[in-house]
């Protein structure tokens, strides 16, 4: 929801198997803060922390609910100039760039001798040679980004390996990744193979045109 709208309108509540961290704050959810909580104005999950402030909503009969830090400001109408702080680069929110990228999905991730685990991998069209790793589709914290720029592709499973998986190798870092069926592998060996190369998408679309 806009700012204008917060409190008039019912939000679209996030699911809570959507994220692994609070919206807010980026602790994440685990044993001890497993406790998520709804804010009733914008409808994020948010630690308890993040949910101890209450408002008046308009579209509840203005009646006093729960609602995260940021709302609590914009509602009551006080800005806190440290939110408009700048964004780290793993700080870009999984909803924004999963809107506007070449391709995203959830893959199989492996590094080093670490167990597979599941992530929600995005190349976002503004930054098409990095692959970005969050641990759900709503989380606002990426767990790593990899410059896809100069790596290896190696796409052939070793029998050791997970079915549909490629490799991604520099030098002494390996990035081992799995799709769950062949069709999705080789969409993402299409734009990882380009942006390997330092080329886009939209680059070969244009040589393309120019032919």
């Amino acid at each position: 929801l806009q700012n204008a709208e917060l409190g008039k309108r019912a939000p679209r509540w996030i699911r809570d198997n959507e994220v692994t961290m609070c919206m807010k704050c980026k602790e994440p959810f685990n044993a001890l803060t497993r406790r998520r909580h709804h804010c009733r104005a914008c409808g994020h999950v948010v630690c308890w922390k993040c949910s101890d402030y209450k408002a008046h909503l308009e579209y509840d009969g203005n009646k006093l609910n729960k609602v995260c830090k940021d709302c609590y400001h914009v509602i009551i109408g006080c800005t806190d100039s440290e939110e408009k702080k700048k964004k780290g680069i793993l700080e870009i929110e999984s909803a924004e760039v999963s809107g506007n990228s070449v391709i995203c999905s959830f893959l199989q991730y492996m590094e080093k001798s670490k167990p597979w685990q599941k992530a929600w991998c995005v190349i976002p069209k503004q930054e098409a040679l990095v692959l970005y790793m969050y641990g759900a589709p709503q989380d606002v914290k990426a767990l790593a980004t990899i410059p896809l720029l100069g790596y290896t592709v190696d796409d052939t499973p070793r029998s050791a390996d997970l079915p549909h998986s490629f490799k991604l190798t520099q030098s002494k870092s390996v990035h081992s990744f799995a799709a769950d069926n062949e069709e999705l592998k080789q969409k993402w060996l299409k734009v990882i193979h380009l942006a390997v190369k330092g080329e886009t998408t939209e680059c070969q679309n244009e040589l393309q045109g120019n032919l």
